[in-house]
């Protein structure tokens, strides 16, 4: 199993070296939901929000966040995103807000962080917008479903959660 490569030989956090390393196609595909009473679902669905668009903010967020991971993130790279997607649905068993980003860059380095930042913030601004009347809500869920690019090669997450 490789070791942590954040840290150099003497245990000091670094920034990793990505500077040898191939430019490759590379996607990440993570997911997410916020789950909440029926009556927050109710409004988030029905549009009129006093805040205004749930969603529509949420996504903007989302995309918003995943463009700055490397702000947020100490050691990340910033990259230059080609793709960022953010896909919100609402269920009602959970009632719940489930969000699925896809991320994807040609470059020396992954882009697994910028996935998982985006879900995370939108779910974050779902929360913001709905406190008022829901602070109950629980973020769950959040994980990396799949990666593909790089010298590591493709992964994913099988069904069980399971990494495969």
């Amino acid at each position: 199993m490789p070791g942590l490569t954040h840290f150099n030989a003497a245990g000091h956090a670094h920034m990793v070296d990505v500077g040898g390393k191939d430019s490759t196609h590379r996607v990440a595909v993570a997911e997410g939901r916020i789950v909440m009473s029926p009556d927050t679902l109710v409004l988030i669905r029905g549009g009129g929000y006093r805040k205004g668009d749930v969603l529509g903010i949420a996504r903007v967020a989302g995309i918003m966040a995943g463009k700055k991971t490397a702000e947020l993130i100490p050691l990340c790279h910033p990259l230059a995103l080609t793709r960022l997607e953010v896909e919100l649905d609402t269920t009602d068993q959970p009632p719940a807000v489930h969000c699925r980003v896809t991320a994807e860059t040609r470059g020396p380095t992954g882009v697994e962080m910028e996935a998982l930042t985006a879900v995370q913030v939108a779910l974050l601004t779902v929360y913001d917008m709905c406190k008022a009347v829901d602070r109950g809500m629980v973020m769950e869920g959040i994980r990396l479903l799949h990666k593909a690019g790089g010298r590591s090669g493709d992964w994913h997450l099988d069904p069980a959660g399971l990494q495969v």
